[in-house]
């Protein structure tokens, strides 16, 4: 039972990533052919080199009671796929959350009025009103509110 306890981990640590995917619809839940074409290359590029450092002697397998003795090639663990594709999925989730909020941010700062002024904002037909603070109790006041998605 213990062979398995690596593998488990890493099966594990993948749903979790998958949790935060679809409640943030970074990856998978925004575009999942873009998502899959870019996992696949990065892990194939990570196996490749694993590959090579195999081939040149820089890499050797080593032994773990909590592994499953399964192998890809020689010397290439089955769980090593299952790490990088989790490698990888983390990567793409946090450039993703990233790149939403940063650009997130300059569309807040971009529309922004003047300092210290109120006015209307927006583009053909559509308009949004903003309004500076009115009263000590909302100044200071800033929402941070989620990053994408409705209902998030």
């Amino acid at each position: 039972m213990t062979g398995f306890a690596y593998l488990g981990a890493l099966v594990v640590s993948l749903g979790g990533l998958a949790v935060l995917d679809r409640r943030f619809r970074l990856a998978f839940w925004a575009d999942p052919a873009r998502t899959a074409i870019t996992l696949v290359v990065g892990v194939l590029f990570f196996l490749a080199w694993d590959v090579a450092g195999l081939a040149l002697g820089i890499f050797a397998r080593g032994d773990s009671p909590h592994m499953t003795g399964l192998q890809l090639a020689p010397e290439l663990p089955v769980e090593e796929a299952v790490f990088l594709t989790l490698l990888c999925y983390n990567t793409l989730l946090v450039w993703r959350f990233l790149d939403l909020r940063l650009r997130g941010r300059g569309r807040r700062e971009a529309a922004r009025p003047a300092a210290g002024t109120a006015g209307t904002t927006g583009t053909a037909g559509t308009a949004r009103t903003t309004t500076r603070p009115t009263g000590p109790a909302e100044v200071g006041k800033t929402s941070d509110g989620p990053t994408t998605g409705a209902g998030a």
